[in-house]
């Protein structure tokens, strides 16, 4: 791929585009992988972040993913946005589908968060979710979990990071409907095989 190409491709997936709405999805197998390398070499976080995306929603191997992920932090760590995960997590691209069904039709104050918790301890899936809603953002929320404010045990004992990614549609909605979509995403996650806890 030449390196025009490679500019807008990296353009097209800025740092404020949506992982959601995969901006690299027309992109070959080959080309993304080049276009990946082209921006860790440069150093650039978010066109990095929303290649590996785009690699993990089509299924790439986990171990293609991690390994990806550590070059991605080791090059660019001060850019990588956010909203993607710091470690693999099977099933991402269902999650981010599951989410993408619940859509909130006001602007409000509220917001609703996803958190990866830890089972490799005790359960045969290693990692399972909590499903919230706050005022604050999903950081600050999974901050004061961790400190013990308002903490959900499970999250206090288990909370390894925010899942933003799929949420991100879902911030800064009427209070009423993040009571009602926290309720019915933690049911579908549920549904769809996941350990959830919360969403109530």
């Amino acid at each position: 791929m030449g390196k025009d190409a490679a500019k807008a491709l990296r353009s097209a997936a800025g740092s404020g585009t949506n992982p959601a709405g995969r901006p690299l999805q027309g992109l070959a197998d080959g080309a993304l992988k080049s276009v990946l390398e082209w921006t860790l070499a440069e150093g650039d976080g978010p066109a990095a972040a929303h290649c590996i995306h785009e690699l993990w929603m089509r299924g790439e191997m986990s171990v293609n993913i991690e390994r990806a992920l550590e070059r991605a932090w080791a090059a660019a760590a001060d850019s990588i946005p956010e909203w993607l995960p710091m470690r693999y997590v099977d099933r991402l691209a269902d999650v981010y589908d599951i989410a993408l069904s619940f859509r909130a039709a006001g602007k409000g104050r509220s917001n609703v968060y996803l958190v990866l918790l830890d089972y490799r301890d005790s359960r045969d899936e290693p990692y399972g979710f909590y499903v919230g809603m706050s005022r604050y953002s999903p950081a600050q929320r999974f901050d004061q979990h961790k400190a013990g404010i308002r903490a959900a045990g499970s999250v206090l004992k288990r909370g390894l990071e925010v899942l933003t990614g799929p949420v991100l549609h879902l911030q800064c909605i009427k209070r009423s409907e993040a009571v009602r979509i926290e309720e019915q995403f933690a049911e579908a996650l549920r549904a769809a095989g996941f350990f959830v806890q919360g969403g109530h």
